[in-house]
Formats: structure tokens, sequence, C-alpha cells
């Protein structure tokens, strides 16, 4: 064997062998490129195709922001053919290869002059461009599916960083202004570029083609959270208004051209449809009572057309009525201590901006007194501000009763218009008549003996509504003591004339505001601050005046000692006890991590609001929020605690997120903010009605309003033991087909916004049609001569009768929820339209089964039914064209059923004052049963309800068929 590994030649290497064998480093073969030279754009244009290194790159951005300069020679912002080329080159290639290494710290200089030759009209341009490229690449669906997303969307990551960086300075639209004053072309030329740019910016382009960038990112790359403030129009139309603001300032006043160009991009930006966010971040230091801008802006508006002025001035009143003046009630806000000035000063401001010009004047009266109803959405002292401004024309003061007048008396407009509007045109008609009588008593004196007056007054006492009914004698009442002898004066006695409500509203004539000074409402425009560090003091005053316990230095050894008498006789009787659980803060070993001190209960509102809003310590939040709605319910039996802060638990529960993944979250703040509401029913009830619609809530918030309202009506109406287990943890239910459900989060949200409600409804449903289906079972089984119902029979029945409850619920069901919400319905469809989110199926129907519910809670003893049968009646049948959707059918049947079944003891004054509206119920829901067929569960559904409906509706015409004679003849 050792043989065989015998070596047969040995040879020693050399130092030539060893030198062979080593690494030797090589030179590239590629000759290293020679520097260009940047002298022309065709130089730069050339080295930015070539696919520059960084040093070329850094040559020939900084001799094109060289050239920015230049007036006669080449400019990289002046459009032409090499200019547009660059850009091009700079848009596709330098931006996707550089842009990460110049955005770093060390290439910072270098991304700023890449940013400084973008920021033009053909770079923002080029931008948009891109972008719609890239969205068409993203978007193709033949791409090869080894691409991921994340190299997919990075592009366009990129370009959406690179536009807002040009667009991060507020001085964007004035550096842009100066560059195409600067250009050496022609004006109309110039005039064209501006055009051009107001396009792009301000017409909207840029806006939606970053929206839809945002949501494609969004759906390719899950890990992208928050989208570009670009693409939102909310953050978008504040810096453009941002913007405007720094160009007022910084334009001359001899600058016509200037404030020209300026008026284009506020016309445009008018039609972005964030008209308020525009105005209030491009109007802030006039808004907030700087007068000294006040020249600029007038200039402004003079160049707008009229439908422009008209928008803008609305929008001026809308934000100064949210931000100066309080929002609560017009029982309390009016007589508010300090509200005085603040309303002297909107009103300066107001007179101010109208001046003399008579179309805005007559704007003034359309928003007081108009159809549209442009007032009824805000709180009184708006419209106290606005009929102090009209003061110093007597002539509009004069003008607005007449026409408010004439609106008042109106047949239509007292029978179909909700009453919310007419409420806030009768508190306007009392104020205006004040005012009249002190600038001319003559003319008041001779409009209480015309012919609209005295038809006015006529046509509110011979109405249907009892609400209408006293809003036509608070009104002749009060002119009455203004312009009539003691001995003469129109006068009713009716109960309601002497509540407090009645004499608000006759007082309303003595109201008298004067128009006072723009610096008024400076105090009052920065509350925000204040209140911020007032919140953070109980923060630390709590925390430094709750003491540390001390560690015990000391321990005390106790003796134990065990007595074994041999039986177990003893122990037998005595019950098992299983283990106790162990301390879950103390599993852990090591004592330093162990927490001691742990968070107490808040025992007071204020410290209740500071645990709310406690975003660090996760057990003082989730103690706070788990003991919210018992201390609301508890300190609102006493004190004023509650009452002083209720709309700010309000906001706090509402717009609370679920920071951390807490167990029934989303149950716990609901039921905080149903204590909330009943703490403060009619104030609350009113506040949640208005944010549902003019908050900036997300349809989750939106659709919880309305079921606090909902089972907190309920509640109120002594029904709130049935609707206990609804707000409880068992609420959600799980769905059959896992593929049809939201992601978790959303689910576990929109399911236990609607589960409560949807549950309510289905009972409800249940209850109404159960009778109707054992009556019809009742006919078929014999004539009831021969049915004999014992005595024992009866005592069961009566057994298992329901006794009355209390119902708090009717006294303020009108003006506190249903008004409320069904008035600022179509206030909310006049100024937004279709697009509106509260038209979407999801919060559409919920808004129905809301006021059904809310509707059916008041009992049918409620003084205010037939006012609100009325207004629910033409609700519903303005939205039959919208039961398109299988969720709004069966929401808007449902809605008629109840309606019908609350009416049942009534139903003679439904066929007297209602015979058309219940012809057409009829034949529509006929139509709907003939056209939904059966098979499934939800055609099914839908099905028994039209029937239910079709039997109560047949049940009145049969019965009141000669009355409705008249009707069925208009009908047809």
């Amino acid at each position: 064997m050792p043989d065989l590994l015998a070596p047969l030649h040995t040879r020693t290497k050399t130092e030539a062998d060893h030198a062979e064998d080593q690494l030797v480093p090589v030179e590239t073969q590629t000759p290293k490129k020679p520097d260009v030279a940047i002298k022309s754009p065709g130089h730069a244009l050339e080295a930015l195709k070539s696919k520059p290194d960084y040093a070329t790159l850094v040559r020939a951005l900084r001799w094109l922001n060289g050239t920015t300069q230049q007036v006669d020679g080449f400019n990289i912002k002046t459009p032409g053919p090499k200019a547009a080329q660059i850009i091009f080159a700079l848009t596709n290639d330098i931006i996707p290869d550089y842009w990460e290494t110049l955005s770093d710290g060390v290439g910072t200089k270098t991304s700023l002059l890449l940013v400084q030759c973008l920021s033009s009209v053909a770079g923002i341009g080029a931008i948009t461009s891109r972008f719609r490229l890239l969205l068409g690449l993203l978007k193709d669906n033949h791409k090869p599916a080894q691409v991921n997303s994340v190299s997919k969307t990075h592009p366009v990551e990129i370009l959406l960083n690179v536009l807002e960086t040009i667009l991060a300075k507020e001085d964007f639209l004035t550096a842009i202004w100066h560059d195409i004053e600067s250009f050496n072309l022609l004006s109309s030329q110039k005039s064209l570029q501006w055009k051009e740019f107001v396009s792009l910016v301000a017409s909207g382009k840029l806006l939606s083609i970053a929206s839809e960038v945002n949501l494609t990112l969004g759906d390719l790359s899950p890990s992208i959270k928050a989208g570009s403030w670009v693409g939102d129009g909310t953050q978008y139309a504040a810096w453009l208004g941002r913007c405007m603001q720094h160009m007022v300032k910084a334009l001359k006043d001899d600058n016509f051209e200037g404030q020209k160009a300026l008026s284009q991009l506020l016309s445009k930006g008018l039609t972005l449809g964030y008209t308020d966010q525009l105005v209030r971040a491009g109007f802030l230091d006039l808004l907030g009572g700087d007068h000294r801008s006040l020249p600029e802006y007038k200039a402004l508006m003079a160049r707008l057309s009229a439908r422009e002025q008209k928008t803008l001035l609305y929008s001026i009143i809308r934000i100064l009525s949210s931000h100066h003046l309080l929002t609560e009630g017009p029982l309390r806000d009016s007589r508010h201590e300090g509200q005085s000035k603040v309303i002297g000063g909107v009103a300066a401001l107001i007179t101010a901006i109208v001046g003399d010009v008579p179309t805005l004047q007559d704007d003034l009266v359309e928003w007081l007194v108009g159809i549209s109803a442009d007032a009824v959405g805000q709180v009184h002292n708006a419209h106290r501000a606005v009929i102090a401004s009209l003061s110093s024309t007597p002539k509009q003061i004069t003008k607005a009763l007449q026409k408010g007048l004439t609106l008042f008396g109106d047949k239509l407009y007292i029978k179909h218009t909700p009453t919310l509007h007419q409420e806030v045109n009768a508190q306007v008609l009392l104020m205006l008549a004040g005012y009249a009588l002190r600038a001319d008593k003559v003319h008041l004196m001779h409009l209480s003996t015309t012919g609209s007056y005295l038809n006015a007054i006529s046509n509110r006492l011979a109405a249907s509504s009892q609400r209408a009914r006293f809003l036509g004698m608070v009104v002749g009442t009060a002119l009455s003591e203004l312009v009539d002898p003691k001995d003469k004066r129109m006068t009713f006695s009716a109960d309601e004339m002497n509540s407090s409500d009645g004499r608000w509203y006759r007082s309303l004539t003595s109201v008298k505001d004067s128009v006072g000074s723009i610096k008024d409402l400076k105090p009052a425009f920065t509350p925000s601050a204040k209140s911020s560090t007032q919140l953070s003091k109980p923060v630390n005053s709590s925390k430094l005046a709750r003491p540390k316990k001390s560690a015990q230095s000391t321990s005390k050894v106790i003796s134990i000692e065990e007595i074994d008498d041999g039986s177990e006789s003893e122990g037998e009787d005595l019950p098992m006890y299983e283990k106790p659980d162990s301390d879950p803060d103390d599993e852990d070993e090591d004592p330093t991590v162990v927490q001691r001190n742990r968070p107490t209960a808040p025992v007071y509102i204020r410290d209740l609001i500071t645990g709310l809003r406690e975003d660090e310590n996760f057990d003082r939040h989730n103690l706070a929020l788990s003991t919210a709605s018992k201390l609301i319910r508890r300190k609102a039996a006493f004190g004023t605690e509650v009452s002083d802060n209720v709309e700010e638990l309000a906001s706090i529960l509402l717009g609370l997120g679920e920071k951390w993944a807490m167990e029934n979250f989303q149950q716990m703040r609901l039921q905080g903010m149903i204590a909330v509401l009943i703490a403060e029913p009619l104030k609350m009830g009113q506040w949640f009605s208005r944010t549902f619609y003019n908050g900036d809530y997300s349809m989750g918030q939106r659709a919880s309003v309305l079921t606090v309202l909902g089972l907190g009506a309920r509640e109120l109406a002594g029904l709130g033991k049935e609707d206990a287990t609804l707000t409880g943890a068992n609420t959600t239910t799980e769905s059959s087909f896992p593929s049809k459900r939201l992601p978790d989060k959303l689910h576990k949200i929109y399911t236990l916004e609607a589960a409560p409600m949807d549950a309510l409804s289905s009972q409800l449903e249940k209850t109404m049609i159960q009778p109707m289906a054992a009556e019809a079972a009742d006919k078929f089984s014999g004539p009831k001569a021969l049915k004999v119902r014992t005595f024992s029979s009866r005592m069961a029945v009566e057994k298992k009768r329901q006794k009355p409850i209390p119902n708090a619920l009717a006294k303020i069901v009108a003006d506190g929820f249903f008004f409320p919400l069904t008035g600022r319905w179509r206030i909310h469809l006049q100024s937004y339209g279709e697009n509106s989110s509260h038209t979407s199926p999801f919060l559409l129907s919920h808004l129905l089964k809301t006021l059904s519910l809310i509707l059916h809670a008041s009992g049918t003893s409620t003084l205010s039914l037939p006012q609100m049968t009325s207004e629910f009646w033409d609700l519903l049948l303005s939205l039959r064209s919208r039961a398109t959707d299988p969720s709004v059918l069966e929401a808007l049947l449902f809605a008629f059923l109840t309606l019908l079944d609350i009416n049942e003891n009534d139903e003679r004054r439904l066929a007297e004052q209602h015979a058309k509206e219940l012809l057409e119920t009829q034949e529509w829901v006929d139509n709907v049963f003939e056209k939904i067929g059966g098979g499934s569960e939800e055609g099914e559904r839908i099905r028994m309800l039209a029937a239910g409906v079709l039997m109560r509706c047949r049940g009145v015409v049969e019965k009141y068929q000669r009355m409705l004679m008249g009707g069925l003849v208009d009908f047809m």
C-alpha cells in the first residue's frame, strides 16, 4: 500500500513561478471620460442624456441655474424647444437615477439646483405628464408577474417627493409670476404662460393627478399609510391659499397686472371644491382682524365676477361664524357675555368687504331670506352680524323684510320646507322688523296692513303643522306689538306663547347690534393656542399632586402553626374554591420591570379629558375610556362639570382613534358618546346632528354619530334596557363569507357602527309585521263568533302587557333630534350636490334607519308627530330615485312602514292631510313589490317590507276611500 503513494517526480518552484501565481491588480480598459465643458444648452442637454457622473451633473445644473437670471439669452424657465428637451431629460433620466442621492445630506445643495430648474410652468407640466405615463405603466395588467409592486412604485414615489419639494415654499406663486414677468416675451405670450400655469395648479389638474397617484400607491403598496399632501384636497387648498396670501403681500398697489393674474388664480381656485379651506388660508390675516390688508383684498374681489364674489362672500361668512361666534343653540349663544363685541367685529368686516356694491348687498339679503336658505346652517349670532351690517342701508333692511315675509307666508313653503328653515326665517324676520322700526316706523306700519302680511299670518294659522302655526302666531304678535296700540294688538291665548321659547322669539325684535371694529376679531380668532395650554396644565398639576408610594423597608415575620387533628369530616361541608389567577402585573421576574404606580380611575371630568387625550400611557388611556360612560352619567346628575365640558367631551370621543389594540374600544367609545348625549339631550342632539353634516370626519365616525342619536333617543324614551345588549361586545356578527369582508381593522369599525341600528330595525320590523300576519291568519281561521277566549287567557295577556313608561324624548325629539337631521339634509344636498359622502348607500341607509328609530321611539302621543310625519314623508318621497342600492331600498321601505305604523291611531289625519303622499307611496311600493323577485334572503326581506307597507296603505285607502277621492283625482 505505501508503494501506491510513492512520488514519481519532484520539482522545486523558482521565484519567477511564485510571482506568476500572485494576484496583481489590472487597470480597467475603459478610458476615463474627459470633463465636459458646459457652455451652451446643447452641451447641457448632451451631458444630461449621456448618463453623466455626479461632477458632470453638478456642472450642468449650475450652468442651467445661471441662465435663470438672463433676459435675452437662453433661460431654462423660458418656454422653448431646448428648454423643453432639457426638462424632459431631467424628469425622465436624472430624477430616477440621482434624486435619492441628491436628497441626502451631502447632495442637498445640488438637489436645490435641480428643484430650481424645475420650478417653472414647463417643469410642473413635465412632472404632470410623467405622472400620467407612470400611472399608465402601473395600471398595465400585462406586466410580468416577477416585477414586485415596490420596484414598480419606486419611480412614482421619487417623482412625488420631487413635486412636494418644488411646492414646499409659500412664495411659489410669487416666484412663478415674477419669472413670467421677466421673460423677454410679448404680453400675450406672458398671459398664455400664466393661464397655462393657473390651469395646472388652480383648476384641479395637478390635484387630480396627485390624488390618483395616492390611490394607486395605496393599492399597490400597503406599507404606504399616508399619501402626499399634494393629493389631499383639503391640504392642497390650504397650501394654495397660503401662496395667494403671500402673493397679495408681495404685489404692490400699482401692479395691476399682478392683481389681475391673482384674480384669475382665485377664480379658478374657487372651483376646486374646497372653497372654505382656500379662503380661510388665503384671507387669514383679514379674518384674524388685520385691517391693513383690506384694500388689497377688496381690489382682488372687485376683479371677480358677480357669481364668484357671492361664493367668496358666503364662504367668508361661514368661516367667521365657525371661528368667532359660538356654536350653541339660538336660545343660549346670543346671551353670552362678550359676544356682542365679537358680533360687532364680524359685522364690521362684512360691511367693509361689501361696501357700497349693490350686488353684494343683494347677496346678503339673499343669504338671509333667500329660498336657498344659506343662513340656516349657521349659528344665530351670524344672522345678527349680517343684519347689523345691513343696518347702515335702511333700504336693504326693508327689502329683506318684504322678501322674507313673502316667503314666510307661501303655502308651498309652509307645507314642504323643513321646520328648521322656517324657524330661522321667523327669527330673521323678527330681527329685521326691529331694525325696520328704528329706521322707518311708518313703512313698517304700512307693511303690517298690506295683503302679503295678512296672507302670511292667515296661511300660517291655517297650516296643519303645529310648529308652523306657532311661528305664525309669534310673528303676528311681535309685529303687532311694534306697530299697533295696546288695545288693538293681536294676541293669542295659546300656552306656547307664554313658554320660554315664545318669549325668546318675541324678544328678538329688541335685538340691536352695532357695527364695531375689525380689530375686535383678534382675540376671538386665536383660541386654539390658549386652550391647548390650559389643557396641559391639569396634566402637570395632577402628576405633581399625586404622591408616590414609598417602598416599605421593614418586614414583619408571622409565625404559622399547622394543626392536624387527623379528621377530615369538618372539611367535607366546606365549599371548594378554584385557584386564583396570578397577578398579570407581577409575572415578570425582574422587579425593576414590574409596574407599581398603577393609574387610578378619574373622578373629575377634567381628569377624564386628560386621560382620553393621553397618547403615551396605555393604562391611563384605557382606564379613562372604560370609566368614561359611568363617570359622565354620575356627574351629570349634579354640578356643572359635564355641562361646561360637554362639547369638548363629545369632540374627543368622536375623534378618538384606536392607537393601541384595545379590547371593546368601539363599544366603550360609543357608550361614552351616548352618556354625553343623555347628559344634555337637547343641546347635544343638535350638536351631533350638526356634526354629522358639517364635521370633518370619516364615514365610520359619521355612522357612529347616527348610532349615538338613535340609541340615545331610545334610551331617553325608556327603551334603554332593551337595547343594552346592542352596545356590548357581542354586537359584531361574523360574515359567512370571509371573501366579502373588509380588512379586520375596518371590519370592526363598520360592523359595530351598523350592527346596533340593524338589530333594532330588524326587531321593529318583526314587531310591526307580526300583528299584520296574525290578523291575516285570523281571517282564514273562521268566523269570530265561533272563537272562544277563556278568562284565564285574558288574565295571562293582561299580565304580559307592558306598563307605561315615562318618555322624556317626546318633549325634545322635534327640536333636538328629528328636525336638525331632516332640515340640514336639504341644506347639505344643495351645497354639495350628488358627490357628497352623505349620499353614499352606507350613510344614507343608516340615516333613514336612525330617523325611523327616533320617530318610533317618540311615541304616538308626541305633540309634534303630525309635523314630523309631514317632513319625514316629504324626505322619503324625494329619495325614491336613490333606491337603486338594496340597502337604501330596504331602509326606505322600513322608514315608510315605521311612518305608517306610528300613525296607526290617527289614520283619518293621514287621509285628510296626506292623501297625495299616501297614494304616491302605495303606487311606488306596488311597483317595487312587482320588480323585486324572491329566492334570495335579501329579496325576500325587501318583499316582506314592501308587503307590510302595501297592507298599511291599502288599509287607510279602503277605510277612507270617499275622503281620498279628491286626492285621487289630483293624483291621476
